[in-house]
């Protein structure tokens, strides 16, 4: 928990620096496009008007399928690539190519095979995820210590408690290390994923505000977004605490 009020102290120092150089622009730029951030805030009511806590919760549901498909697909995947040199040397070139492909650019063929409704978003978020999870997964399982194996396997240990007493506590610092980046990607895309076949999005909130000029909404979009995000990572870091209590240094 000290962690995490730590954190918040931290996100309160940037959100003050971050809003002081704000405010020293909108005072150098004197345009609307930069606008007083008291007055964002002070109409900041208008987001619980506009149902800002739905457009948050859709924004959520769709990260929350990525990620679970992610976990579902990447967790044996990458346990897989990393017990199975057949299967590394089949699944690692695609893993490579595909990792660092722009996953937003696929938008349009995923708009065009599932439609452009909730499906095309949620592969999407579960393409930004699911390379980060494999590559994680893989690298974390490769680095375990052998020694673990040999003492567990002479106990008579079958595979699946194998994997269930040493492999996946292994892995879980790095991976969740790897989603918290992930999330970070996640978050920073809905601005372009609910820009389509959606009325319900912060992405979508701040694209609609942005279209309409209405530059108080669209600031309050982003504020909302940048606290969507920061929640994401303070909860990655909250469960990494719980789950990796062995693991603190």
């Amino acid at each position: 928990m000290s962690k995490v009020i730590n954190q918040l102290k931290i996100f309160i120092q940037g959100f003050l620096i971050l809003n002081l150089i704000w405010f020293l622009g909108y005072l150098i730029m004197d345009t609307t496009v930069i606008p007083n951030p008291l007055e964002v805030y002070k109409n900041f009511h208008k987001a619980l008007e506009n149902n800002i806590f739905k457009h948050i919760s859709y924004s959520l549901y769709r990260i929350g399928m990525g990620l679970f498909l992610s976990l579902l697909v990447g967790i044996p995947t990458g346990i897989l690539m990393a017990y199975s040199k057949k299967a590394n040397k089949l699944l690692f070139p695609l893993v490579y190519f595909a990792y660092p492909i722009p996953k937003t650019a696929l938008l349009p063929i995923a708009m065009l095979l599932l439609g452009m409704r909730e499906k095309s978003k949620i592969i999407i978020m579960f393409l930004v995820i699911v390379f980060q999870v494999i590559v994680a997964v893989r690298d974390s399982v490769n680095s375990i210590d052998n020694t673990m194996y040999q003492v567990i396997k002479s106990t008579g240990a079958s595979k699946m408690q194998i994997i269930y007493h040493i492999t996946l506590p292994a892995i879980m610092p790095q991976l969740l290390t790897s989603l918290r980046v992930s999330l970070g990607a996640a978050v920073s895309i809905l601005f372009f994923v609910e820009g389509y076949g959606t009325k319900f999005g912060v992405g979508y909130y701040i694209l609609d505000a942005w279209s309409r000029i209405n530059y108080i909404d669209m600031y309050i979009g982003i504020i909302v977004i940048s606290i969507v995000g920061f929640a994401l990572f303070v909860l990655i870091d909250y469960i990494q605490d719980k789950l990796c209590k062995w693991n603190k240094v």
